[in-house]
């Protein structure tokens, strides 16, 4: 036995050691020599301020290497070249510089002790109950097997504990124990959550398969142990991490005021320091009396090397078979024939093991084919709902590409053609559900196939919905494209009447409307509550189209236009329609005030839709009490002002200042037709011009001349070509005048030494030929 004994108690002024000690030995016997070593660790007076861990493993998975990390301590590790056991029996040590009772236990599974049991239940049970945490060493790779991660160990651990300190802690239920399950050599691929999640469900399914005594019948796992769980890397391959790994879990045992402390008031055992010794030989004289932790019988032993042998065998075929579907599962494909490949795979597998294990003990045989079927089962089941999950999608795509192909047919019946997708959708799942079903399992489809029936109703929801709004949208467009022409009509014409002929008309085109989408929503199967909304928001939609129009129709440039047009229907025009010509003795102020206020009665009425048939005021519900007139997201009694006060008389001032523009145009045009040449300049001018006249009648030579000019003019007359001779005149005169001016300035411009030759841009020059080519063409054109 390493590590020091002593026979007495350790004295004040003793240093504080950290030799490790052997408290149960290879043939399990416990020390009593630990007393003494409690003193010399200096934890005989610490009272309550010590805490107990434990480690709990297979051989050679590093617990003692994982102690030394964590709590200094310095216990034997392995040879990792000679890979032998290194622990024997039960070995602790006081924590460095932590009042902290550490102990390392054999490990299981052990080539050492093959297949004697007894020491490693025992001492798993004297670690469970005697320490506050009980670490769990294990490789990540063991993590959902059963006798890898000594699941098999521990339910008889947990059994024997609650049978013989499961009453004492039910009295106090405050005190637990904490499993600090911690992963070794976890790389991370499959996350930390889900291998907690698999070591709960085992634990927890361990628990419930206990034989428990009557009274405790209806205790659960939590309420004795607490669960945690870490995970460390490789210690070889990522050294580095693993021990900053180790110190960020070290701090868990050190920091007390840390939330997530694993040394809480509630694991701690309530027994002083300084009789923590006789506490724990107490533990393990029960421990070693009882006799539930003995070996089972020869012929039980047999049975169970045999029926494990014939399960892996078993299993190992059946895991190829299973592993060949399941890249296509996971990859999304429905498989044809699954179900049939499961329950034939399945059942070969219990015949294979039947043949060979029903010779065996017959309660081992029956236990170790249940435990068979359920690893069957489990590695079945992620087949099983996989298949579902691939149907489920392949069955929602199916149904929306034979609605949109149905939609994209042309003319069809929404809900005729939503009903057989349905029915072919559900149909199919149905189909395939059953078809994957294995028979003598809990397993069942109904459950997706709710899903599914939920999924399908909320795309065909949507389609309604969208083919709704598209419908409405098509509704709306050709409102608008027919209330254009009244409405603007009427507002061209300004009558009194004038809001009336609009209502009438937006009327009469939105109860065509509201007709035409009653026709087509019978076919989509709309509800009551969907119709009555769809309605409601065409009728508020047509009502802003027909807005909108208005607002175009009232703008401020087009409300003057139509102000002026009137006025000048009134003061230039007579009541017959011809043009007025002015004349001193006509009462054009009497005119021009009439025409005013007729003009400025129209800005009341354009302010304001108003009609003077009172039915038609509130003419766009179909019903007084419509939600329409009563929504606060749209103020429908808004929405009949055209334009406020103020804008009404901005536009009277803008108006009264183009009218006086016209009276003042008006006026001058009459003082113009006033002003005549007097009667006596025509006599002056056929007085002084007489000779003249002579002179070019009888020139025989001005004569001929004259008459060719008025032959020259009353051809061009004729034939319409004073336009064209004038075009060509400014032409050729703006060409002169042009070239002109480029000669003068390069004769007056100053020469310049070395300048470098300037060409004329090419859009220039071919301005300029265009120009050229044009009064050629002009030249020659026959007159």
């Amino acid at each position: 036995m390493n590590g020091r004994a002593i026979n007495g108690t350790s004295k004040p002024n003793t240093p504080v050691t950290y030799d490790r000690m052997q408290i149960v030995n290879d043939e399990k016997e416990f020390t009593p020599e630990l007393i003494g070593q409690i003193g010399r660790w200096g934890l005989r007076d610490a009272g309550f301020d010590y805490n107990i861990v434990a480690v709990f493993g297979s051989q050679s998975t590093g617990k003692s290497t994982l102690l030394n990390r964590l709590f200094g301590t310095s216990f034997d590790v392995m040879d990792e070249t000679q890979r032998r056991q290194t622990t024997k029996g039960i070995w602790m040590c006081r924590g460095k510089d932590m009042n902290v009772l550490v102990m390392d236990v054999e490990g299981t599974d052990g080539r050492e002790r093959g297949e004697d049991q007894d020491f490693e239940r025992k001492s798993a049970l004297f670690s469970l109950a005697s320490s506050e945490v009980l670490i769990i060493n294990l490789w990540e790779h063991q993590v959902g097997l059963y006798q890898g991660a000594n699941m098999g160990l521990l339910k008889t651990v947990f059994e024997v504990n609650l049978s013989l300190f499961g009453k004492k802690s039910a009295e106090a239920t405050s005190q637990r124990t904490l499993l600090l399950f911690v992963i070794r050599d976890f790389i991370g691929t499959t996350p930390l959550v889900n291998l907690q999640a698999t070591l709960t469900a085992d634990l927890t399914k361990i628990w419930d398969s206990l034989s428990k005594p009557k009274e405790l019948q209806g205790c659960k796992l939590s309420d004795y142990f607490d669960l945690a769980f870490t995970g460390l890397p490789h210690k070889v391959w990522a050294a580095d991490k693993f021990e900053s790994d180790v110190q960020v879990l070290r701090k868990r045992f050190v920091q007390k005021d840390s939330s997530d402390y694993f040394f809480k008031p509630a694991y701690h055992k309530r027994i002083p320091a300084d009789g923590v010794a006789f506490y724990m030989e107490g533990i393990w004289e029960q421990v070693q009396n009882n006799k539930d932790l003995d070996l089972p019988t020869q012929q039980e032993l047999l049975a169970q090397f045999r029926c494990d042998e014939i399960s892996t065998a078993a299993l190992a075929e059946f895991s190829e078979q299973a592993k060949s579907q399941k890249r296509p599962v996971e990859a999304g494909r429905v498989v044809e024939g699954l179900g049939q490949m499961m329950r034939t795979w399945r059942s070969d597998t219990l015949a294979r093991y039947d043949r060979d294990a029903s010779r065996y003990h017959q309660g081992v045989y029956k236990r170790k084919r249940t435990d068979l079927l359920a690893v069957v089962d489990s590695t079945l089941q992620p087949l099983f709902l996989g298949q579902l999950k691939n149907l489920h999608k392949a069955c929602l795509v199916a149904f929306k590409r034979d609605v949109v192909e149905g939609m994209k047919a042309g003319e069809y019946d929404f809900a005729e053609l939503v009903g057989k997708a349905r029915a072919t959708c559900e149909k199919n799942f149905v189909e395939g559900g059953k078809e994957v079903l294995v028979e003598g399992t809990t397993w069942s489809w109904e459950e997706e196939f709710e899903l599914l029936k939920e999924e399908v109703q909320l795309v065909a929801d949507q389609s309604r919905k969208d083919e709704t709004k598209k419908m409405v949208n098509l509704i709306e467009r050709n409102f608008k494209k027919q209330i254009a022409e009244p409405v603007e009509l009427a507002l061209n014409t300004a009558t009194f009447d004038m809001w009336d002929k609009v209502l009438r008309a937006f009327r009469e085109t939105l109860d065509k409307a509201e007709s035409t989408y009653l026709a087509k929503a019978k076919s989509f199967n709309c509800t009551e509550e969907e119709n009555a909304h769809a309605l409601a928001t065409l009728r508020q939609r047509a009502w802003l189209a027909l807005r909108a129009k208005i607002d175009e129709g009232t703008a401020d440039t087009a409300i003057l236009a139509k102000l002026r047009t009137h006025f000048e229907e009134r003061f230039r025009y007579d009541e017959h329609g011809v043009p007025r010509v002015w004349k001193p003795e006509d009462d054009m102020d009497g005119a021009f005030k009439k025409a005013k206020d007729q003009t400025l009665e129209l800005v009341p009425l354009y302010s304001k839709i108003s009609p003077k048939d009172t039915s038609l005021e509130y003419t766009l519900p179909s019903e007084p009490s419509d939600s329409l007139t009563n929504s606060d997201e749209f103020d429908f009694p808004s929405t009949l002002i055209i334009f406020s006060e103020t804008k009404s008389l901005d536009l009277i001032n803008r108006f009264r200042r183009d009218a006086d523009a016209y009276y003042v145009e008006a006026k001058r045009s009459t003082v113009s037709s006033i002003a005549q040449i007097p009667y006596w300049m025509y006599g002056v001018l056929v007085v002084l011009g007489w000779n003249e006249a002579m002179i070019v009648l009888f020139n025989p030579l001005y004569f001929v001349a004259l008459l060719l000019a008025l032959a020259t003019a009353y051809t061009v007359l004729k034939l319409h070509l004073v336009g064209p001779l004038m075009q060509i005149t400014k032409t050729i005169g703006g060409e002169v005048q042009r070239q002109a001016t480029d000669r003068l300035r390069e004769h007056f411009a100053q020469p310049t030494l070395a300048e470098p030759v300037r060409t004329r841009p090419l859009e220039d020059a071919l301005e300029d030929d265009e120009m050229r080519h044009e009064v050629r063409r002009r030249r020659v054109q026959p007159l």
